[in-house]
């Protein structure tokens, strides 16, 4: 299936006047109590997770030129670190024209879901599992409803592609295809991993765990375009807007305890007896310019999930960016058709 990509040249205005008025129509939103942990995490960090939904069924009932009209089942978006609900719009506009109803978990330390620390630049975390915990409960207790009997889907990017990757292993029967875009399957710290965790693990230690990570900026009101090669400038325009229209969306960095438990989380899922455990067809992004994941380790995942007897499909975009929603149109619009694409087909892979 292809589809009718927005025009970059009227972006902004397109947003405005078509897509966000039709998502409004669709869209109901609620919060879940987090996870207050297992044996093996502190009682004391519940909290509530917020999630936005939107309804296939209503969004058929506008009439909206280019969609399908053919209801195929439910997307979750798993969003990256700093990342928020509204930054998936387009990408949510894109499923539902396609006939998916759509669902993204905000993910603790984010947008309006609970939050550990006072500073809004940061994100903390205690144990990696929780993100694992929360999300899972967000599936089988609100997306499959909205699945209602078809396919559950999975869309994760970046962090929230590692621990959609988790959610792959611990729960092998919640998810139907999985698509993980640049996941975060092993972060890039500046220094080899097993490196990086002795130095950060000393750090939290001797009470670093709710500073700012090493090499990371607070929230900036001006756009870096040295962070955007090759990027959609009217997407990145519009992505800094949401953020500065809301002091929620300022999230701008991790915490030392946020990389000692991202790799922790990095070195569970590519355990092969864990990857042995996923029985979701999937599909995995790789950017060949990517400043934020590692990609051997991902070239890893997905052997050792073929190894295992489970379908997985590497796609490397060369000039791609870290954040592969938000190229420009000639490579984006090869990128959400093929994604549609499979998921639409089961015997795609």
């Amino acid at each position: 299936m292809q589809v009718n990509l927005l025009d970059e040249r009227h972006y902004a205005q397109t947003m405005r006047e078509t897509v966000l008025p039709a998502l409004d129509a669709c869209r109901s939103q609620g919060w879940l109590t987090a996870s207050a942990g297992s044996h093996t995490l502190r009682q004391n960090n519940a909290g509530k997770i917020h999630y936005v939904c939107f309804d296939a069924h209503a969004f058929d009932e506008l009439h909206i030129s280019g969609a399908t009209a053919r209801f195929r089942g439910a997307v979750v978006i798993s969003h990256g670190i700093t990342e928020f609900a509204e930054k998936f719009n387009e990408v949510a506009w894109y499923f539902l024209l396609s006939g998916y109803s759509v669902c993204i978990i905000e993910h603790r330390g984010h947008g309006q879901s609970a939050r550990d620390v006072t500073d809004p630049n940061l994100v903390w975390i205690d144990d990696w599992n929780r993100y694992i915990e929360d999300m899972s409960h967000f599936c089988s207790q609100i997306a499959q409803e909205y699945a209602d009997g078809l396919p559950l889907c999975l869309f994760g990017h970046s962090m929230g592609g590692g621990i959609g990757a988790a959610v792959l292993e611990q729960h092998p029967t919640i998810f139907d295809k999985a698509v993980l875009s640049s996941p975060m399957i092993a972060p890039r710290t500046g220094l080899p991993n097993w490196l990086a965790t002795a130095f950060i693990s000393s750090a939290c230690a001797i009470g670093f765990s709710r500073r700012m990570a090493p090499g990371q900026l607070p929230f900036v009101a001006a756009v870096r375009a040295q962070d955007y090669a090759n990027a959609s400038v009217s997407r990145v325009n519009w992505f800094h807007a949401l953020r500065m229209n809301d002091m929620r969306r300022h999230t701008s960095a991790p915490t030392y305890s946020w990389v000692r438990e991202a790799l922790k989380l990095s070195h569970s899922v590519l355990q092969p007896r864990m990857c042995e455990r996923i029985e979701t067809p999937l599909l995995l992004f790789q950017s060949g310019n990517d400043d934020y994941v590692l990609n051997p380790p991902q070239n890893r995942f997905v052997q050792q999930v073929r190894d295992g007897g489970c379908p997985a499909e590497l796609i490397r975009i060369d000039n791609g960016r870290h954040e592969l929603f938000g190229m420009p149109n000639p490579a984006m619009g090869p990128y959400i058709d093929r994604i549609i694409s499979f998921f639409n087909d089961p015997i795609r892979l």
